[in-house]
């Protein structure tokens, strides 16, 4: 099909609007990438745009030896992993219980699950919760006040509504039990769903640094989010060096092309590569998933 003149100049309106907001998009990211391979001293000068002007490792050097940055980040890869895995789990088996019809009081819980999406107690109260709960200073302080989400539970439910009310029955035909149901009918035809709300939650708990840094005090236990939030905070950083031992303050005399700038950069490219990289592989449920999830009825 050949294009007018008219359509041409369209199209290349839109081709070009788009490599422009792509540029945008991408171009703060890339320059952090540059700043984190170029020498600390030479970006205090500033001028890095898009390649490092004085290529080093020694940024990366100084993350990667840094016991506490390697702690935050095992810290942030168990958190997300078992986040995500009961999140997904125990909002799913609450949505499939709300979406029978059968089920006594179903309308009283989900207006009572509705109305949490819209008030809140306050951050007061909830650090008075987690306190008589004991789960401050606690791993599981970052895993369990996260495990049920409304709005997943909605998009699970409206999910399930849509599943032919003749497969559950055949399976309990033949013998299977509500659980039986759920976990050999349900699950498998949820994929897209779980796929995108899994990676939805995943981002949100690897992401996450404000609540460990109000229920948590023990630096072993914060994930690299909210050490990275201490680093590119510059008197904090600089309360850390004057708490460091002669022998780290030793190391950091040696790296004399490390600043603080340079140092938070690449800490930020080690803590965000990891969460980018599962993007591509569940990119193909995203409509399925949550347009299917959202909008059928």
């Amino acid at each position: 099909m050949r294009l007018s003149n008219g359509d041409r100049w369209f199209v290349g309106i839109i081709y070009v609007s788009l490599a422009l907001f792509t540029f945008i998009a991408l171009y703060p990211f890339w320059n952090a990438a540059a700043i984190s391979f170029n020498s600390g001293t030479d970006t205090m000068q500033g001028g890095i745009t898009f390649w490092p002007r004085e290529f080093t490792l020694e940024n990366y050097h100084v993350v990667f030896k840094d016991e506490r940055l390697i702690d935050g980040f095992i810290i942030s890869v168990l958190r997300t992993l078992l986040g995500t895995l009961l999140s997904i789990v125990a909002t799913a088996i609450l949505a499939y219980g709300i979406s029978k019809r059968e089920l006594m009081g179903r309308n009283f819980y989900m207006v009572t699950c509705i109305i949490t999406m819209y008030f809140s107690g306050g951050l007061i109260p909830n650090y008075l919760l987690i306190r008589e709960l004991g789960l401050m200073n606690s791993f599981w302080v970052m895993v369990i006040p996260g495990i049920i989400s409304v709005w997943n539970m909605i998009i699970f439910r409206t999910f399930f509504k849509g599943i032919p009310p003749g497969l559950e029955e055949s399976a309990r035909i033949d013998g299977s039990s509500n659980w039986g149901v759920f976990i050999r009918i349900v699950l498998p035809l949820s994929g897209p769903v779980i796929a995108t709300l899994s990676l939805f939650t995943a981002v949100y708990h690897w992401n996450d640094w404000f609540a460990p840094s109000i229920y948590i005090s023990n630096t072993d236990l914060l994930p690299i989010q909210t050490k990275l939030q201490q680093i590119l905070n510059a008197n904090i950083m600089m309360e850390q060096m004057q708490n460091m031992d002669a022998a780290a303050q030793g190391r950091m005399s040696a790296m004399k092309t490390v600043t603080t700038k340079s140092l938070s950069m690449s800490t930020m490219m080690v803590a965000t590569i990891p969460i980018l990289c599962v993007y591509p592989f569940v990119q193909k449920y995203f409509v399925k998933g949550v347009l299917i999830g959202s909008l059928k009825e």
